[in-house]
């Protein structure tokens, strides 16, 4: 399922070099904060709008932002765009979001003030991209979000494009041979 907001939106710029760079943080095993890095600055949103979700006990647990792994797991069933990319298999890309009902649970946890776009408030999600980190067979271990947040549709930056979508499912293929997207996984505390 995908949705096409803005059809003028610029096309996102060539970022090999940082897909590159996520594959070569394999073998340092990296944190879901470094990787989570990696790919706010490939796709040009700020960390607090990037979630990693696992597959867990039959229920989605954020691997990151760390703030939400104590706000509770996100259980299959439910209506919430993780767990119907998580279920389907299939990619979401939605530059309405804000329009679109869905679960804001999470929006409302305010997340770590070192992000350099953190304000005072936390801002919800306008634009989403949503897609499931799957082993090379097709099974599904866990989800890939990438957000863009305002106040307002206007000030939530610019649309995401089929071409964004394309970066998030290479990353997708790399985040699933990622150490702390295993299952029993610790997750420790975070550092950042």
């Amino acid at each position: 399922m995908s949705f096409k907001g803005n059809q003028g939106a610029k096309p996102a710029k060539d970022n090999s070099s940082g897909l590159q760079d996520l594959e070569k943080m394999l073998a340092e095993s990296p944190s879901p904060e470094r990787v989570s890095a990696k790919l706010a600055q490939i796709l040009s949103v700020s960390r607090s709008e990037v979630a990693l979700l696992r597959l867990e006990n039959g229920s989605l647990r954020f691997v990151f932002p760390p703030e939400l792994r104590s706000a509770g797991v996100i259980p299959m069933s439910s209506s919430a765009v993780a767990a119907r990319t998580a279920s389907t298999g299939t990619a979401l890309l939605s530059n309405s979001f804000a329009r679109v009902k869905h679960v804001s649970l999470f929006e409302s946890v305010k997340l770590g003030a070192t992000d350099e776009n953190a304000g005072s408030q936390q801002m919800p999600i306008q634009k989403i991209m949503s897609v499931p980190v799957s082993r090379p067979e097709g099974k599904v271990i866990g989800v890939v979000q990438i957000s863009r947040k305002g106040l307002d549709y206007s000030l939530a930056g610019t649309d995401f494009t089929n071409d964004d979508l394309k970066q998030l499912e290479r990353a997708a293929a790399i985040l699933s041979r990622m150490p702390f997207m295993e299952e029993a996984a610790p997750l420790g505390e975070s550092t950042s």
